[in-house]
């Protein structure tokens, strides 16, 4: 970081603006003042909004950070690493699988003491799939070697995103430092927060940035960063590293009263409500705690001494404080949002249990319970109940249950779901009217089918009573797709909207099997699902129909997360189809920006504003990628064009059922995110196609066929056409963005006329 204004002298009770903002916002705001270098991220829900806050400051011109849009979690560590590796100062935001995603990174950059700050906002980690809050995530990070700092309310995300690059920085500790929230309680719940009116306030007390060690950032004083070590040298390395982390707690300490006389607010190791006399008191992690403490005050108004535990540092963990704050504590009830899975309670309650031992005269029952999983909500009347546990436990002067669940309940095989409709399977999706054969002379399938019409009596894959948004297209584009498609299917659908509005537990709108697995790994999923359904046939164990016909669906950005699992599936020849329906964005987790965003086009991670207008770069041809692995059928699709979708549906099966991998990308709409009006549909589509943005056309046995040409039809139109239809390119109509459309225009000529030189040279 550079200080982009002169120093100002700290004083204490600097200037400060009270308002009302959520814990997303002032990790942003906290950022932005400090005005990192380098933010590589990617969008998960709930931290995905930090990016998009920070993106809009910058199209207002408030910092300077470099936001770098990621392909996915793991790329966007490596970006971070990168970048701190040169000394820059660095910023990530993240949550549940996306931090298990880049996992393997953080050790790497512990390891080798670079700092940087991430903000953790905590989530439930599938499966099954729950975008709430708690704190599996949170579990998973604690020996990565970070610093772990956690945040009970948006003041405190502020503070201690300004507290932990001081720390993270600091020479006694060089270490990466997570600032760990609650998402959707903390990451969007707007509570009263104070912030400094000059940044150079935060800018004076967080530093200069440390130049004196040894970064990549000199080519005449060359280093090496990771080099292979053995034993002996590593046992050295993690001591160092495991004495700088406690080394950690003593400078939390230290930053943590110099901040106190800055800003008045002050963040001890724990956060001790009436602890001073209590007897039986309650542990509990960020906003748990907050709720927990109304419930204290009254039980104080009964006579009961009861109080709250919180740490505001659990990395290292605070023991001695722990010891201190226990010592007449006659039982202790640890609530955690996560568990351990056979280790008869939570990470915390052990780590608890192993401080206490240090004290031999120390006799505090601890009780554990894992609660409130997947945004569970925590209540009052919960608090109550812990509390009351405790004080049967302490009245007992022992713990009849030691460790369990609270808030789950027993099934009843009474209330048990009945499926709505009748399964329907085989002759029921077989229509007998459309008809694919291989020509020999020409190596390309020849495909008869009906007028749509008739295919109409053929039901649908999916269900009525989805939850998809009015006018969505997606699910029109993959049923017209599946009107090609004769007999059973079985689907695997990565995240996202389609998923997402479709599986809502207990219900389900897919008539036929269907799973589900993350963004970046669906297609290798799907090939492990065809390869065993393969064998277990060989084998005899099971006795189905021959033309059962495998698709994977993704979208929403999954070809960028998602990219290197699907060319190692194409690469390994499964018979399967992967269809991809764009809709140029990170639409389910709130209309990011994806690798598929053309150029110019408006999300709430690609802004307009007075220093950017959109997306800064222009969108991956995915097709070609995959064209590029050799697989023997490629296409594209659009439910405009619906004859063409249905052909390339039954060639697609062919291939898949006889050859090998299929890949596909229809382009649909997205009303919502695109600013668009419902009616306008098709038109959009249309136009897309006639543009030549989006052309449709089909690559079969490495052969590239144009199968429908605007310019011959007469239909050629400039891309204004396309974009006037929606909202999100609205600004590339203003004459001040002519360039922005010039470029565009260049790029998509470009393409096409690759395209046809493909189409005209079956050598190329």
């Amino acid at each position: 970081m550079g200080i982009l204004e002169e120093k100002l002298t700290a004083q204490v009770g600097a200037e400060q603006i009270s308002t009302f903002e959520s814990g997303n916002e002032m990790a942003a705001m906290a950022a932005a003042q400090i005005n990192y270098h380098i933010m590589g991220y990617f969008p998960i829900t709930p931290s995905t909004e930090v990016a998009q806050f920070l993106d809009q400051m910058k199209a207002r011109g408030e910092h300077d950070i470099k936001l770098i849009p990621a392909d996915g979690e793991h790329g966007s560590a490596g970006i971070c690493y990168g970048a701190a590796a040169t000394g820059a100062r660095v910023f990530n935001a993240t949550s549940a699988n996306g931090f298990l995603y880049m996992i393997e990174q953080l050790p790497v950059q512990a390891g080798t003491r670079f700092p940087m700050v991430m903000n953790l906002v905590t989530r439930a980690v599938s499966g099954p799939l729950d975008i709430r809050g708690d704190h599996s995530d949170l579990y998973f990070g604690l020996n990565t070697g970070w610093v772990i700092l956690t945040a009970r309310t948006p003041q405190a995300v502020y503070d201690m995103n300004i507290m932990a690059l001081k720390i993270a920085e600091h020479s006694k500790v060089r270490l990466p430092v997570i600032v760990a929230y609650d998402g959707f309680w903390t990451s969007h719940q707007k509570r009263r927060v104070q912030y400094f009116k000059d940044r150079r306030v935060v800018q004076q007390f967080v530093g200069e940035c440390p130049t004196d060690y040894n970064f990549i950032r000199d080519p005449q004083k060359p280093v090496t960063i990771g080099a292979h070590m053995n034993g002996e040298d590593l046992m050295n390395n993690h001591f160092q590293q495991s004495e700088a982390m406690y080394n950690a707690g003593e400078v939390f300490r230290e930053v943590s009263a110099e901040y106190a006389k800055l800003s008045g607010r002050e963040y001890s190791v724990l956060d001790l409500y009436k602890m001073e006399d209590a007897e039986v008191a309650l542990f509990l992690l960020n906003s748990a705690a907050e709720s927990a403490k109304d419930v204290v005050d009254q039980l104080r108004d009964q006579g009961i001494k009861a109080g709250v535990i919180s740490p505001n540092i659990i990395r290292p963990f605070p023991a001695k404080e722990i010891r201190e704050a226990l010592k007449n504590v006659k039982a202790l009830l640890v609530g955690e949002r996560a568990d351990s899975y056979g280790a008869h309670g939570p990470n915390l309650t052990h780590e608890i249990k192993s401080a206490l031992q240090d004290d031999k005269n120390n006799q505090t029952i601890v009780l554990s319970r894992v609660f409130g999983m997947g945004g569970k909500d925590f209540y009052a009347s919960d608090a109550h109940e812990f509390f009351n546990m405790a004080i049967d436990a302490m009245e007992k002067g022992y713990a009849e249950k030691p460790f369990d669940y609270f808030g789950h309940v027993p099934g009843n095989p009474e209330k048990i779901l009945k499926p709505v409709i009748t399964p329907q399977q085989g002759d029921a999706y077989k229509s007998g009217l459309i008809e694919v054969k291989m020509d020999e002379e020409t190596n390309k399938l020849k495909v008869k089918i009906p007028p749509l019409r008739m295919l109409t009596n053929k039901p649908k894959r999916i269900a009525s009573g989805h939850g998809a948004c009015p006018g969505c297209g997606i699910f029109g584009g993959l049923e017209l797709f599946f009107k090609g498609i004769e007999g059973d299917i079985v689907t695997l659908f990565q995240t996202g909207c389609a998923y997402v509005t479709t599986t809502a537990y207990p219900y389900s709108s897919h008539k036929q099997t269907m799973m589900h697995n993350l963004f970046q790994n669906g297609a290798a999923t799907l090939s492990g699902t065809v390869e065993a359904f393969m064998e277990l046939k060989r084998r005899g164990e099971i006795q189905v129909s021959d033309d059962a016909t495998f698709v994977m669906i993704t979208g929403d950005g999954g070809m960028d997360i998602g990219m290197g699992s699907a060319i190692g599936t194409a690469l390994r020849g499964h018979k399967l189809i992967m269809l991809e329906y764009d809709n140029e964005g990170y639409m389910n987790t709130g209309s990011q920006m994806s690798y598929s965003t053309p150029l110019g086009h408006m999300t709430s991670t690609s802004g307009v504003g007075k220093t950017q207008q959109g997306k800064s770069f222009h969108h991956k041809d995915t097709v070609q990628i995959m064209a590029a692995t050799n697989i023997p059928y490629v296409f594209t699709g659009s439910e405009a064009f619906p004859q063409d979708l249905v052909k390339k549906g039954a060639k697609a099966q062919w291939y898949a059922q006889n050859v090998g991998p299929v890949y596909g990308k229809l382009l649909i709409t997205c009303p919502l995110n695109w600013k668009s009006e419902d009616r306008y549909g098709t038109k959009i589509l249309e136009e897309a196609v006639n543009s030549c943005f989006f052309p449709l056309y089909e690559v079969e046995q490495g052969v590239t066929a144009i199968t429908y040409n605007p310019e011959e039809k007469k239909k050629r139109v400039s891309v204004t056409e396309w974009f006037k239809y929606m909202g999100k390119t609205k600004h590339l109509l203003k004459e001040e963005n002519k360039h922005l459309v010039d470029e565009f225009e260049r790029e998509v000529e470009k393409r096409w006329q690759r395209l046809k030189a493909k189409h005209e040279n079956p050598w190329l």
